[in-house]
């Protein structure tokens, strides 16, 4: 569980970031590479510190993973009433 406030932010903005890479057709591998640049360049920034960056991660690759984040809803089909 992430508790800064600085790392939650982080995670908001790479979560809001994948979800926009899948509406426009990016997939899993293509989303993991996109993390991967992310967290390096967070990395190299120094922006937080090296063990917040790892939760940081742990937390986002737990999001990546769980399919109930990228289910697409279907529209409800309307009624035909004859």
């Amino acid at each position: 569980m992430l508790q800064d406030a600085r790392t939650i932010r982080y995670y908001q903005r790479i979560t809001d970031a994948l979800m926009e890479q899948w509406n426009r057709g990016y997939r899993t591998d293509e989303l993991r590479l996109y993390l991967e640049g992310y967290l390096t360049s967070l990395r190299h920034s120094d922006a937080l510190e090296p063990y917040l960056i790892h939760r940081l991660e742990e937390e986002v690759l737990r999001f990546l993973h769980d399919t109930s984040n990228f289910v697409v809803p279907e529209p409800e089909s309307e009624p035909d009433y004859f």
